[in-house]
């Protein structure tokens, strides 16, 4: 148990530290250097690329249930994005359409 919480602890202190970190180093006081600045543009997109590939890559063709789940899924989600431009909606909309579709539609 005091092993668990010692974990829990020190993952805790560390995820704070690496949060903070950036703000105390880049206070105001000295300019932001032009390749943070850089991917902090770029790094969201590949991201989320990784993240579709990531959801994708098991998909297979095999039924009808094995991909057209993900297929909707994923158009809900480029939909929904389109329209409300809220990436916190087009997420949650997704998820909640996979597992709709295949707790009840595809079994």
């Amino acid at each position: 148990m005091m092993h668990s919480v010692l974990i829990v602890a020190i993952v805790s202190l560390v995820t704070i530290l690496l949060r903070f970190l950036p703000f105390a180093v880049f206070n105001g006081k000295r300019k932001t250097p032009e390749i943070v600045l850089y991917l902090g543009k770029v790094l969201p997109y590949a991201i989320m690329g990784m993240l579709v590939v990531y959801c994708l890559k098991d998909m297979t063709f095999t039924a009808v249930r094995n991909f057209v789940p993900q297929i909707i899924a994923s158009a809900v989600v480029v939909l929904s994005y389109v329209w409300k431009r809220n990436t916190l909606i087009s997420i949650a909309g997704g998820t909640l359409v996979y597992v709709l579709l295949v707790n009840f539609v595809f079994l």
